[in-house]
Parts: C-alpha cells; structure tokens; sequence
C-alpha cells in the first residue's frame, strides 16, 4: 500500500510541481483499515483515552452530556410530508434513532403519540448491520414514496432503498423498486416511475472528487445498467445531479454540474434535450417561484442597462433564460452590514432571513400587481438567531425556529398570509443561564478590518486573566457562525468556571459573499489573522491570557485550528482539533479533498503551492518548538475528510519530541459519532482535556 501511494505522489510530479519534495515517512497512515494502522490507532485511543478520563469530573461530564442528548423534553423537530409530520428521534432506548409521525393536532400536545415509521436500531439489529440514518427524499407533492439514505457506520456513502409511506415498509423486487448500493449517490424524483440518478457506474462515472459524474434517467423496472445518460460531466468537476423544482403545479427538471465548490453550469431537461441557462457560473440557484427563477449572486452582474450588486437575489422568467434573453431583476441587496442568510418560498410570498451584525431577523416579500415589491418584518426578536425550515411551495404555514447563547430553542408556527407566529414547542433551560451574560465585540485584524465576536461569561466574571476560555471558530465555505444555544457547553463549561467565545472571521458568510472570499487561496492568512486578533482582544480585555486560552474547530476549523497553533503557539493553552484538513500537499488526493481547491487552491499547481504551503500545518511544524498540547479527534468512518490528516499530523508531532494527545472514533463519519453514547463520550473527552490544561 505504502509504495503504491508513493507511486501516486511521484506520478503527480509528471504534470506540475513536484508533490512530494521529500519522502512522507507517514504515508502508510493513509491505509484507512489496515492492520498496522488501525493497531497505531487502537494504541493511540487507549493512551488518550486514559489520560483523558483521569479528569476528576470526567463522569459527571459524560452524565450531564447523555442526559441533555437523551432528555424526552427537547423540540422533536419535524417536517410535514403529507398530512403527517415527521421527526427523527434518539434516545437511550433508541440509540441508533426512530423516524416517526404524527399529525400537527398532537404535535401541539406536550406529549404527542407518535406512530414509528422506522426503526434504526432493529434495522441494523435485524440485518447484522450498523446502520446510521442519513435522510429520507421523498415524492413531492404525492408522498407516498421516499428514498430513505442508511450509511455504515455514519460515511457520507450510503446505501439508498424505497420505501412505502402508506404500508410503512420497504418496497421490494416483486414491486420493482428502485435500490442503490453503497456509494455516493444522488437519486431525485421525476415521477414515480422515473428518476434522476447518478452513482458509482463503474469505470469514468465518478469525479476525482468522489461524487458522481454521471446523471441518468431511471425508469422503474429496469435495470441500472439499462439508464439512459442524459449528462456527463467533467471528471475534474465536483459533481453532477440532477432534481426538479416546484412552482405550484409547474415543476422544472434540471441538470447541474458543479465545477468547483463555488461554480457551476444548470440545464434545464425538456422533452430528452438539455439547455444551458445564462447564469453567472458563481451564482446560486435559490428557488422557482411564479415562474421566475431565483438565484443569488456572488459577485456582481452586469446585463445590457442594469447593474446588480454582489450578494443580491435577482430572478427572471424562466422562458427568458431558455430563450437565452434573461431579464432580470432585483429582489433585495445586501447593506454594509446585513447579508441573506435564507431565502424560502412559500405559497404566496418569499421570506429572506437576514443577518445584521451576525443577529437574525425574518422579512417577508410580496409582489403587487405593478410588480412592486412590498415588505414586512416578521415578529421576532432580532437578538438571536431565527431559522426558517418546512417551507413548501404548496403551504403558507412553515416552522420558525428562535435560539441565542443563554435562550433554549423555541419552535413557533408560522402563517405567511397572518404573519401571526404561535409558540408550538420550547427547550426548558438546561443549566442556570441567568448567571451569565452575552457581548459582542470587534476586533481589529491585521489590515484593520473588524472582525465580530461573541463572548458568553459570567455577569460577575474578574477581568484578571485567569479565566479558562473556549474560543471557537470556522471561517470557511461561507458558513455563518450564529449564536445558539448549547445546553452542553452551558452545563459542562460555563457552569464549570468556563467563558465561551465564537468567531465571525473571514472565509465564513457572516457578512454575505465578500466575506466569504476575503480569504479564499493566496488570502486565507486573513482567516488566520483575524482568529488571532480575536484572541489577542480577548486577552487586552484580561478575560483571559495565553495559558487559559483554549481553542476549538473541527472539519475546515481543524485546519484552522492547526495552522493557529504552528502560526502562533505561544497564543494558546490548549487546541482541540477534530476531524481536520492538515496535510495540504496532498488534501486534493484524498477523499472528497479535490472538491475543496476553489477554497484552498491546487497543491498540484507550484504557484499555488507557495502560499498554501503556508497554512499547511502538516508542513510547518517545527522542531525545538514549545506547542500547546493538541487533543486531536477523527472517524475511521469518515469518507469526506481523511483520518490520515490527523494520523499523519500526530505521528509527525510524536516523531519530533512533540507532547500529542489523539482518538480516533471507530464509527462515526464526518460528523465523529455515530449515537448518542459516543457523542457523549466524546465531548465530555473534549472539555476534560480543556479543564485539565486550561485551569
């Protein structure tokens, strides 16, 4: 295996700057379940771990932690399929989950009943399988058949089966049905006997980054092999799919290839023939409503006389983009300081969640007969953060979600025509809250942008220096870090002494699309920066200093967290690290890695690797160097960012004389716990460490 993945790094050589200007003595840790590895893994684990759970209050923290996952209490969430509404549920008794229903008159009750759609655990029971439920897809408007999505071990690639609605049951051979085996896939309803699928064909249908890039047409009752193509992309593209869009009884069949993370091509599919919309390749399609197609831009459009702003939503009728004549025009646009978060349609009106200064508030748009747009605020607090889900275009009534740092959840229903909201469901509080209060700050960066953060602390807290912090952050993919409310960290660190802060830092959307690109490639340093302005503020306050100061990321922040501490490891007491991006000569090589380049960049290309090399933590350690210890985390199971990422980085750390602490989750996935018990183990593992460096 080893020299097969040298011969890789050599082969990469041929077409661009070398890969591997240095043999990787830690290659053979790509091997995701081989022998030797998973034995270095198992070692790993128990040194940690036992470390770890010497924490004096572990327990305790593993017990806050099930108790607030198992409490019967919490929102069950739902989505309305039908007549019914839907709810995926774990608890202690159902530790893998159980998809239910119920209708809407009992989903008001405390204690609603609830009829069990699916039952996770005697699923995987029955089978000899450990199955993780990943989603069910299912017919709109009819709903009566659902793809349901089951992965092993929690891996992004699932195995996708159909399922019967009205006999709650799968639906078998004899009835023709439709079944994908275990693979990245993307399957999406025409009708019921016709579907738009891509999945691992065999040989050239999968991009270099994992995903299909294949889209068929399915009939049922016919084999997969006998698919008629209707696209094929590009193998260095991302991804191609195919899905449809509703506008009341009109629906519009499409075919999207994605060309990077952030570019793309959309075809529209009419009567066997594909054509190519006019669209900015960067924007993103949001919606169909009255006959006009929705997108959002990111970055400006200019078209004939008009001009339209970055981070816009723009729409034109569909038959103008066909014809290639589009005629656009402007919904609404961003200010300085307020971007879109949402945009959901409805029935009769379009709903924009905003966010100004990283707070929420919920707008609703309605066009009058002129074509003037009118608008109105929805009645909720703007301090929080709101969200918009269960939005369909056949109903005016949707859920609304409310949460800040010290404010538990609470679930409203929503009329779009009423703008009349009702409490249905809210969290109680789970730790004393009144105790503690919320700031926001700014920080100033080093080009002298400023930078938003959140701090939650005790009202009484001393400015002293002394205060065992959590600082957090993200800052990619154009991802938003919004105030929520956490009963984990509430209970296990704030009420443990702990100050909690979260990052707004470029790369993330907080402040729409420019943010976003601030620090794409040559400029992800300024992500860096601004993490380290963030800290250094939070130090100047004496809210804490350098030996207190912990951090936290996971996924594109365990990058980030890996290139804070080999930038700045004086900065900090403590790192964690999860599931995260560290070897960036060889990310693109890796799993879904190559997807990630219009974010990072191509290694590949030696221009491109003089700055990324820069952030590359796995190339930047150094030797005689005094590091905060690390607590790195992972999933064997997880097929989207390699284990060997953080393998690698802590072979390397412990090669050098390096003090490291790892576990990895056997199961689990991208997400790093695949129930409840491993997802309570592991966090309290998380603020164990924290307490036992930071206080």
């Amino acid at each position: 295996m080893r020299n097969q993945l040298l011969s890789l790094c050599v082969l990469g050589a041929v077409t661009a700057a070398p890969v591997c200007a240095e043999e990787d003595k830690y290659l053979w840790l790509e091997d995701v379940e081989g022998a030797k590895p998973m034995e270095w893994v198992k070692q790993q684990n128990a040194a940690s771990a036992q470390e770890i759970k010497a924490y004096e209050d572990f327990d305790e923290l593993v017990s806050n932690s099930l108790a607030i996952l198992n409490d019967k209490e919490r929102i069950p969430y739902a989505s309305r399929i039908g007549d019914y509404l839907y709810n995926f549920w774990k608890d202690e008794n159902h530790v893998r989950g159980i998809y239910r229903r119920t209708t809407m008159e009992e989903y008001k009750k405390a204690s609603p009943k609830w009829e069990t759609v699916l039952d996770i655990d005697k699923l995987g029971k029955d089978e000899g399988v450990n199955w993780v439920y990943k989603g069910f897809n299912c017919r709109y408007p009819e709903n009566d058949r659902c793809f349901v999505s089951l992965s092993r071990g929690g891996a992004d690639a699932t195995e996708v089966r159909e399922f019967d609605l009205n006999s709650l049951s799968f639906v078998d051979s004899k009835q023709q049905a439709f079944f994908l085996k275990e693979a990245k896939s993307s399957l999406s309803w025409i009708d019921k006997n016709n579907v738009f699928v891509g999945t691992d064909f065999g040989e050239n249908s999968m991009t270099d980054s994992g995903y299909p890039k294949v889209v068929k047409l399915w009939q049922r009752g016919t084999n997969l092999s006998e698919a008629k193509t209707v696209f094929s992309g590009d193998k260095a593209s991302v991804a191609v799919s195919g899905y449809v869009l509703f506008d009341g009884d009109n629906s519009l069949e499409l075919v999207s290839e994605a060309l990077t993370f952030y570019t793309a091509e959309h075809y529209v599919y009419r009567e066997g023939k594909l054509t190519l919309l006019p669209l900015p390749k960067d924007a993103e399609l949001k919606g169909f409503f009255n006959g006009q197609l929705y997108i959002e831009l990111k970055s400006d459009l200019k078209t004939g006389n008009e001009s339209f702003r970055q981070g816009s939503i723009v729409y034109a009728p569909v038959d103008t983009l066909i014809d290639q004549k589009p005629q656009f025009q402007l919904l609404v646009e961003p200010s300085a300081t307020a971007s879109i978060s949402q945009v959901k349609f409805t029935k009769s009106a379009i709903f924009v969640t905003w966010l100004d200064n990283v707070k929420g508030k919920l707008v609703r748009y309605t066009q009058a007969k002129d074509g003037q747009w009118k608008s109105a605020q929805a009645p909720f607090d703007a301090n929080g953060t709101i969200s918009v889900f269960d939005v369909e275009r056949d109903s005016d009534d949707f859920f609304v979600n409310y949460t800040s740092f010290l404010e538990p959840s609470s679930l409203y229903s929503f009329n779009a025509v009423t703008m009349k909201a009702e409490k249905v469901k809210g969290m109680k509080q789970q730790f004393n809250a009144e105790k503690f209060e919320t700031k926001q700050y700014f920080a100033t960066s080093k080009d002298g942008t400023k930078v938003p953060y959140f701090v939650v602390m005790a009202k009484e807290l001393k400015r002293d220096g002394n205060n065992p912090t959590l600082l957090y952050g993200y800052g990619g993919f154009e991802v938003s870090l919004r105030p929520s409310y956490s009963a984990t960290i509430g209970k296990n660190w704030l009420e443990q002494g702990g100050v909690y802060v979260l990052a707004n830092i470029r790369g993330g959307g907080e402040y729409g699309p420019a943010w976003h690109q601030a620090a794409l490639k040559q400029n992800r340093h300024k992500a860096y920066e601004d993490f380290e302005a963030i800290a250094q503020d939070l130090i100047a306050k004496k809210i804490t200093s350098s030996e207190h100061l912990g951090i936290q990321g996971g996924s594109n922040g365990g990058l980030l967290m890996g290139a804070a501490f080999t930038r700045k490891p004086e900065l900090y007491g403590a790192v964690v690290c999860q599931v995260p991006l560290l070897d960036m000569k060889r990310y693109n090589k890796l799993l879904a890695g190559a997807s990630w380049m219009g974010e990072y960049g191509d290694p590949d290309i030696a221009e491109q690797w003089d700055y990324i090399k820069t952030f590359s933590p796995y190339h930047n350690l150094k030797a005689n160097t005094a590091y905060p210890k690390v607590f790195f985390t992972t999933s064997t199971r997880d097929d989207r960012v390699h284990p060997a990422h953080a393998r690698k980085m802590v072979a390397k750390m412990e090669g050098m004389g390096i003090d490291v602490l790892y576990y990895e989750n056997i199961e689990g996935g991208h997400a790093g716990a695949a129930d409840n018990n491993q997802a309570a183990e592991l966090k309290s593992m998380v603020y164990a460490y924290l307490m036992q460096q930071l206080r």
